[in-house]
């Protein structure tokens, strides 16, 4: 009993008032931080989550490199010399330039005018934004002329306007030389006014 009184109070004066407890780094903190400090629970969730999925996919390319392998040419040994001759003949009959190259010329032109089809009808991605691109730039550009011609339109309507105002202006504001309005001048300007009207 003494002695585990000892032991304890060797702890309490290892841990007392006058000996503080040692500071730790947040590394080792047990306490689960914030994503900012990069130690959420989702956020470790999801990377145990990531590796689970890389290990996968390392998984299935061993698994399709073997698949890979048991498609290569291995023949029974009692007919091995039979396969050996006929892949020597076909290799033959690839060398030698038959009476049918004309024949063979036209079918690989015709496999390349397919090909060259199907690459003018299947685009990528990236043509397709080429060309969306090109389709808004030119109907802005269209838009913009559009607009110019409208401005241009507007511009010479508000010239003429003006033009028309300035003129029934200096007939209206013409004055006698005793200062008074001239009434003739303006009675016929009216005059004219009602003719082009009619």
């Amino acid at each position: 009993m003494a002695a585990a009184r000892r032991d304890g109070a060797g702890q309490a004066a290892a841990r007392g008032p006058g000996r503080k407890r040692r500071w730790r780094p947040v590394l080792l903190r047990s306490v689960v931080g914030s994503i900012q400090e990069g130690r959420g629970f989702a956020f470790r969730r999801k990377q145990k989550i990531e590796r689970q999925y890389r290990k996968l996919l390392k998984k299935r390319r061993q698994v399709s490199s073997q698949q890979d392998d048991q498609f290569t040419d291995t023949y029974p040994e009692h007919l091995k010399h039979l396969y050996l001759a006929e892949e020597e003949k076909l290799k033959k009959r690839r060398r030698t330039p038959d009476d049918s190259v004309s024949s063979e010329e036209k079918l690989n032109k015709a496999a390349e005018s397919v090909v060259t089809q199907e690459k003018f009808r299947k685009k990528t991605s990236n043509q397709k934004a080429k060309e969306e691109y090109e389709k808004i730039k030119a109907e802005h550009a269209r838009k913009k002329e559009e607009a110019e011609k409208r401005k241009q339109q507007r511009e010479e309507a508000q010239r003429l306007y003006k033009k028309k105002k300035m003129e029934a202006y200096k007939i209206l504001s013409k004055k006698t030389k005793k200062g008074q309005p001239n009434l003739n001048l303006q009675v016929e300007f009216l005059l004219q006014k009602i003719q082009q009207n009619t």
